[in-house]
């Protein structure tokens, strides 16, 4: 088979030396990569520098990538080239990033001016005019001054990657991710059948951080019919998402 896996979280640029991340260190997804290889399988494996890294091997190819933008471009050149039997999406995307940043005096000042040439007395209105005017204006700074004492961050939302996957390769296997906080097991189901029917996808790996501690590490492997299977540690999930995937493309055949 020829899979796919995304792994560890993007990172969105401030400027052109700080960023905002998350704190996923892609160990899970490494797991299911190093499982697929070892299996015999041939492995694409998008991932990020700072993530826990596999040990490369000829089955495997590299992929690295940094921001959510690099990883849509990335997914769409391999989806482009390449004809999976599965895609395990376990990547951390962002799901927003910085569109510009200044000072808060600067940010104060840009507000006053549009107050001041307003055309109209709606406060609300003026206000959401300036906000999409900052929001588009180009960001020069390639390195934002230490000395500022507040900074205005804009964030925009970013697309899902995940939907890209099946609208150019509808017949690929797709395996979703969803991380909740502090919620029940049907919870968890509930919230995954959902992401699942959004996303076309055909597995959820559903967690809770809570959960997440560790070597231990429980996920619920959910199916389209609301089925499920649980494991507790990142290396049995793997082990769990490989055979099931393995299963299911020899039923397709």
């Amino acid at each position: 088979m020829k899979i796919l896996v995304t792994a560890g979280g993007t990172t969105e640029p401030i400027d052109d030396v700080r960023g905002i991340t998350n704190h996923s260190s892609g160990r899970l997804g490494s797991f299911i990569a190093q499982d697929f290889f070892l299996e015999g399988h041939e492995v694409d494996y998008i991932t990020t520098r700072t993530a826990v890294s596999v040990k490369e091997k000829h089955r495997l190819q590299l992929h690295y990538i940094q921001s959510t933008s690099e990883l849509k471009a990335k997914m769409n050149q391999l989806l482009t080239e390449n004809t999976y039997d599965a895609v395990i999406h376990s990547m951390a995307v962002s799901d927003y990033t910085p569109t510009n940043t200044t000072s808060g005096s600067a940010f104060v000042a840009q507000l006053a001016k549009e107050i001041e040439n307003a055309k109209t007395a709606d406060l609300k209105e003026t206000l959401t005019h300036a906000l999409d005017a900052f929001s588009q204006t180009k960001q020069e700074n390639k390195k934002i001054s230490s000395d500022e004492e507040k900074l205005i961050v804009v964030l925009q939302k970013t697309p899902k990657v995940i939907q890209m996957i099946k609208e150019m390769q509808p017949q690929t296997i797709l395996v979703g991710f969803k991380l909740l906080v502090d919620v029940s097991n049907e919870q968890l189901v509930h919230v995954a059948l959902e992401s699942m029917k959004k996303n076309h996808a055909d597995f959820i790996l559903a967690n809770d951080l809570h959960s997440i501690s560790g070597d231990k590490h429980t996920g619920l492997l959910v199916r389209p019919d609301g089925d499920y299977k649980v494991a507790s540690t990142k290396q049995q999930i793997a082990k769990l998402i490989v055979q099931s995937v393995e299963e299911k493309v020899k039923a397709k055949r």
